[in-house]
């Protein structure tokens, strides 16, 4: 999968360049524009090959439900050697390569942009007591397979951290991006009360040797922001 960015800053085009007869797989709704020369199909994200079309939509949008990731991905298909496709993800911020093959991740949802045809992902059941304190992710995570490359996207900028395995490593829930599948983690109250005098709410706790994607922002804080923007505004006259 070859690709540029448009630019170096945080609302750069993602664009791809197809050869003769080459696919890929990107992100539902995601496309900005097409040079005319590929095709674009929706497919059901699904893994599962045992079950019937009707089987396998079921769960996906079952899984689509409870993860919030979308259960149709767009395949596009080059039909000469100089296909083009532009794309963006959905919020600000950083766009990355991830090679995959011989390293496999788990990524939040929101995360996946596109990624070459023989790569797949698939949603992973989380434990019971991750699917109820999981601020991101949900009942699931995604979790990568095969071989090729994998775009995804962040919100902020993404600082990499490798873990040696010789100390736990705690990281805001909703500041996680991706980790290798090598590590273990968990997901738990931060501290206080309820877990929430501190303010920090949820984190995961990583053990083990492996990298963890880290986001500089995260949505929800900033929806806060917003909205507490409004409120403070309600009530006042602008001249």
């Amino acid at each position: 999968m070859k690709y540029q960015l448009s630019s170096d800053g945080p609302f750069a085009l993602v664009k791809l360049h197809l050869a003769k007869n080459e696919e890929i797989k990107i992100e539902k709704g995601s496309m900005v524009y097409h040079n005319g020369n590929v095709t674009l199909e929706g497919k059901i994200n699904s893994n599962n090959k045992n079950t019937s079309v009707l089987g396998n939509m079921l769960k996906s949008v079952a899984k689509s439900v409870v993860s919030g990731e979308s259960f149709f991905v767009t395949i596009v298909k080059s039909f000469t050697d100089d296909g083009e496709i532009n794309i963006a993800p959905p919020a600000i911020g950083t766009i990355k390569e991830l090679e995959i093959g011989p390293l496999q991740w788990f990524l939040n949802d929101g995360v996946f942009l596109a990624c070459d045809k023989t790569v797949e992902y698939s949603m992973k059941r989380q434990s019971m007591g991750k699917a109820v304190f999981g601020g991101t992710g949900g009942l699931f995570v995604m979790e990568t397979s095969g071989v090729g490359s994998m775009i995804i996207s962040s919100y902020g900028e993404i600082e990499e951290i490798e873990l040696d395995g010789s100390n736990k490593f705690i990281v805001d829930n909703r500041h996680v991006l991706a980790w290798e599948t090598s590590l273990d983690y968990e997901i738990k109250v931060a501290s206080g009360i309820f877990g929430f005098s501190t303010g920090e709410g949820l984190v995961n706790e990583f053990k083990g040797k492996g990298k963890i994607l880290i986001q500089t922002r995260n949505i929800a804080s900033f929806a806060s922001f917003l909205a507490s923007c409004g409120s403070h505004n309600q009530g006042m006259t602008f001249i």
